[in-house]
């Protein structure tokens, strides 16, 4: 995901601040509301890759949006326990999309206060916009009256011939400063402007990923070298050499789950694909060799979003494997369970991959409300990061951006992830807040925890934070597994010469020039703390197996990375959650039979697991199992822990799996038939 947006921003609305305005009129009684960190020579930080220019023409119309506080946000999190813990007396209960939505809407008083002061500053009432889902108000204004009624300055910022507006920093009044979230243009910036003495965009790296699954050839997994272990009569002629060439069939054996399965309608499982396609002819060819019950022509449902199509022909460029291992993992161990494709935006915005936004589209399409609400300072999409529609170029999806249009499956997997640091704080917070309304309704969200240890991928400027003066040594937690209201899945290994028979290790695989340290990635996160359901195992970990790192502990604003040598936040949510085999993994993508790694062959796994169980509930009539990690932490011995291996980079050991959970493997891997009984158990 693009680095462009990594400047922290800080809140202070504690802050006192009276300002005497240019009339001479007596000070006004305003805080500090929103900033961006000072530097040590109290210079403020601009938005990373960004260069702050001239101050903005005055008599120029900035399009506020002034977002309004949700309600009900800080009982989140009890809500959500309240459906999700094991203990609870309303385990299973999950809310309605409705009741979720009348749960945050922002308060009538929140409404009548802004609306009132903008009033009150000469604002003509009938020039304010007021959005049916109550998140925000818009007006449209001089850039002299906003700076005045936020005791500010708007500069341009410029980037690759790309201009947007933005300040460093701006206050609201006292009264209001619990009911304004945010406003943008602020220090998020406005929307871009194409500089006109620049004709050709060029287009800005991102740093996305799809957490993409490591395609190798026998040579650079050292498979060569490999000796089949030696025939065991106790293990199934189809499994024998699974930590070589690994199958569904291996996920069946190793983790205990079952062939026979009853399809059950409106349980379909999911995957989310963006900037990847799958093709028809590698899947047929893998279910062909490796799952020949399974009919040729079987697809996902296609649930388009934003212009988005598939399939795509195998030699395509769009076709890079990770669509085609999740589809195959998923459609092998559900079948004839049929399953959903969720393929998200167009192919301008997918093959130019310039923007720093990510999931937002998508969560726009799944939850109507969330295309325009307000959470933690961020009100809709992020015109400039996120993509925006109606795409008018040629070629794009020039139809408004779909809003509510699908409904979510009980079950979505995820191999895509990017640093949490690329984007502000309360961007992510603002998604992290719609994983929880998620989990509310009963929906499941597993997602891949990164490939590459500790470190965001292979040796480069972006592998690891820098901050208090270390330059690539911090650890670079991922996002949206940061998320505490998601399921972080890490990866294992059946390690050289084992069976299925044998214990996993932590997947830890060096594949040759640039990817020596391709390791399940896990660690702790800056901008979330360690949530109560987590605490106990996170503690038992540091109290039995303390890694021996210097540490930090992130302030709120998370503007101390680094600090006294630290390089990893001691006090936030730990990643992973849980783990599964993502090692010599057989699939076909460009017509090719090969080998992949990553943590994206495990999501897509614990997504069949949860499938399973859900509808073995459906058939005994109890719900969807919901978010799951409340229970999973409070049912360890379900699963396998995983004791061996590590996850390093940035230039250090990393973490290493211990007994219990680890930042490497978290909790472990499935048991399946002991998990259906914890679930069948709940009710």
């Amino acid at each position: 995901m693009g680095h462009s947006f990594r400047a922290v921003l800080a809140l202070a609305a504690g802050l006192a601040f009276a300002a005497l305005p240019a009339s001479g009129l007596p000070a006004r009684d305003y805080v500090l509301h929103e900033a961006r960190s000072p530097t040590a020579t109290g210079q403020f930080n601009g938005p990373r890759h960004w260069k702050r220019g001239n101050r903005v023409d005055p008599d120029a119309i900035v399009p506020l949006r002034i977002g309004l506080t949700q309600n009900n946000l800080h009982l989140g999190y009890e809500k959500l326990m309240d459906v999700a813990h094991p203990s609870s007396d309303r385990f299973g209960k999950h809310l309605s999309e409705e009741d979720v939505h009348d749960l945050f809407a922002p308060s009538d008083e929140t409404i009548t206060e802004v609306h009132s002061w903008l009033v009150s500053m000469g604002i003509n009432e009938t020039d304010i916009r007021q959005y049916s889902n109550k998140g925000w108000l818009a007006v449209d204004l001089p850039v002299s009256k906003v700076e005045d009624m936020f005791l500010t300055q708007y500069h341009e910022h410029e980037r690759e011939g790309v201009l947007r507006i933005g300040c460093d920093e701006y206050h609201v009044p006292r009264h209001l400063s619990g009911h304004i979230d945010y406003i943008v243009p602020g220090v998020k910036l406005s929307a871009p402007m194409v500089k006109r003495s620049i004709t050709k965009r060029n287009a800005v790296t991102n740093h996305r990923q799809n957490w993409a699954p490591k395609k190798v050839t026998p040579e650079q997994a050292g498979l060569l070298e490999w000796r089949p272990p030696t025939f065991n009569p106790l293990i199934p002629f189809d499994v024998q050499d699974c930590a070589r060439n690994f199958t569904a069939a291996c996920y069946r054996a190793l983790y205990d789950i079952p062939l026979i399965n009853i399809p059950v309608p409106g349980h379909e499982p999911a995957v989310y694909e963006s900037g990847d396609t799958y093709s028809q002819d590698d899947i047929d060819a893998y279910f062909n060799k490796y799952a020949p019950y399974i009919a040729k022509g079987t697809h996902p449902k296609l649930f388009s979003i934003d212009g988005a199509d598939a399939p795509v022909p195998s030699n395509s460029t769009e076709n890079t494997g990770e669509s085609d291992i999740d589809i195959t993992i998923i459609q092998t161990l559900v079948w004839p369970q049929s399953m959903v494709l969720y393929q998200v935006d167009d192919r301008l915005y997918t093959t130019a991959n310039n923007l720093g936004g990510f999931l937002n589209t998508f969560l726009d399409a799944l939850d109507g409300s969330y295309c325009n609400s307000t959470a933690f300072g961020i009100t809709g999409d992020s015109p400039g990061v996120d993509p925006t529609y109606p795409d008018t170029r040629p070629g794009g999806y020039n139809k408004p951006e779909m809003c509510g249009t699908y409904k979510p499956a009980n079950v979505i997997s995820f191999s895509y992830g990017e640093s949490e640091l690329d984007t502000p704080k309360n961007y992510l917070l603002r998604q992290c807040n719609e994983f929880l309304k998620l989990g509310l309704q009963g929906i499941t969200i597993l997602v891949s925890s990164g490939d590459y240890g500790v470190g965001l991928g292979p040796a480069s400027e972006f592998t690891c934070l820098n901050g208090a003066g270390q330059f690539q040594t911090i650890y670079n937690p991922g996002n949206p597994v940061a998320c505490p209201y998601l399921t972080a899945v890490g990866a294992t290994q059946l390690e050289r010469g084992t069976t299925v028979l044998d214990a996993e290790g932590a997947m830890q695989t060096p594949l040759g020039p640039g990817s020596e340290l391709f390791a399940s990635s896990g660690g702790f996160a800056n901008y979330f703390p360690v949530p109560d359901y987590q605490k106990s195992a996170v503690q038992k970990y540091f109290d039995q197996h303390d890694p021996k790192h210097p540490f930090y502990i992130a302030n709120d604003n998370v503007t101390n990375i680094g600090e006294n040598g630290g390089i990893y936040n001691r006090a936030g949510r730990g990643i992973p959650d849980i783990s599964a085999n993502g090692a010599n993994f057989r699939s076909f993508t460009n017509g090719i039979d090969a080998h992949w790694f990553g943590t994206s062959l495990s999501a897509p796994l614990w997504a069949s697991v949860i499938t399973l169980i859900n509808q073995q509930r459906a058939v005994v009539r109890k719900g969807p199992v919901g978010f799951i990690n409340p229970v999973l932490y409070a049912n360890t011995d379900a699963l396998t822990d995983i004791t061996k291996g590590s996850n390093p980079n940035c230039g250090s050991s990393g973490f290493t799996a211990v007994k219990g959970w680890d930042p490497v493997t978290g909790l472990g891997t499935p048991k399946y038939p002991d998990l259906l009984k914890v679930w069948l158990e709940l009710p």
